[in-house]
């Protein structure tokens, strides 16, 4: 096995995905995001599997009404970061499965990483947009509400981070 590379530097892969920002917004005038994606995928397996489900559903024609949504950007650029990250984390000697902390989890720090990630993706579904995309291409655009929503949610992780605390060493 080949001894493990260290991790890019935070500052220079910063200035990398600020790039590939650009070069989206050049290339395709869309910005970076992901829970789209998703919601683009349900809607096509929705719309093959019944059609007529999908038929009488606004949420679901709004994804299938341009077209294939198997071919939308955002499914398109989710399948591209899959494929870049299995690379990244090949030539970096990094595929095996592993937990990224200093001790191993316990149950419950896999319960409240669950718990948090599902709490993101009800709140990225309400909203119809993710933190991702509206934190790099919002706030790429300068939009206000970008910036206030990035300003409240570091202030609520800030509030947050005592309270599960005690989950980490």
């Amino acid at each position: 096995m080949r001894p493990l590379r260290p991790y890019a530097e935070p500052h220079i892969t910063g200035v990398c995905l600020g790039l590939v920002l650009l070069a989206c917004f050049a290339l395709s005038g869309q910005g970076l995001g992901a829970s789209g994606a998703f919601a683009s995928v349900a809607s096509g397996v929705v719309g093959a599997v019944s059609p007529e489900t999908a038929g009488h559903s606004a949420y679901f024609q709004s994804y299938l009404q341009d077209g294939s949504p198997w071919t939308a950007w955002i499914v398109v650029e989710i399948i591209g970061v899959l494929i870049g990250a299995a690379a990244s984390a090949a030539l970096a000697g990094r595929t095996r499965l592993t937990y990224v902390g200093a001790v191993r989890p316990s149950g419950g720090k896999l319960c409240a990483g669950v718990a948090g990630g599902i709490l993101m993706g009800i709140g990225a579904a309400l909203a119809r947009g993710c933190t991702s995309g509206l934190a790099l291409s919002g706030g790429a655009m300068l939009s206000v509400a970008a910036w206030i929503f990035m300003l409240a949610l570091f202030f609520a992780g800030f509030l947050a981070a005592p309270l599960v605390r005690r989950l980490w060493p």
